[in-house]
């Protein structure tokens, strides 16, 4: 069974600072769950469109989710800054798990951990099609722990 609790931001080659809002926060003091999930999501969009150079509605193949999950072990709040973390962890012929931690102001363990299932597909016949090997290359690059 995988330790979640172990996972360190540098275990993690791809990060990025997001911003908590006043309005994040639920009645209870700390984020709603859906503002976990967002997050997890900014960090992959954030790669695919930085380090993967892929702009979805231009591009001749995209990857569309087709699996999300988050796990939490912490509250965070408003107003702290959280580091998104993301590394591959399965690279396939269609398809690219990655995973994700969220990582509260100085805290080594991760408040949320995750993973977010890409699928790459055709633009246009929405078919899966493979990884195309340029953007394969730039996750080998920067989304795997050298």
């Amino acid at each position: 069974m995988t330790d979640y609790m172990s996972w360190r931001r540098e275990d993690f080659p791809y990060r990025t600072e997001v911003e908590t809002r006043w309005g994040d926060n639920d009645q209870l003091g700390h984020l709603n769950n859906v503002v976990y999930n967002r997050m997890i999501e900014t960090v992959v969009v954030r790669f695919t469109m930085g380090p993967l150079e892929i702009e979805w509605q231009t591009a001749p193949c995209y990857p569309i989710v087709v699996e999300s999950l988050c796990r939490f072990h912490r509250s965070l709040s408003f107003p702290e800054t959280v580091t998104a973390c993301l590394r591959a962890a399965r690279i396939g012929g269609t398809s690219v798990t990655y995973e994700v931690a969220l990582f509260g102001e100085g805290d080594d363990a991760p408040a949320s951990t995750g993973h977010f299932i890409h699928v790459f597909v055709d633009s246009d016949n929405h078919k899966s099609m493979a990884i195309p090997a340029d953007i394969r290359q730039r996750i080998e690059a920067r989304g795997i722990k050298a």
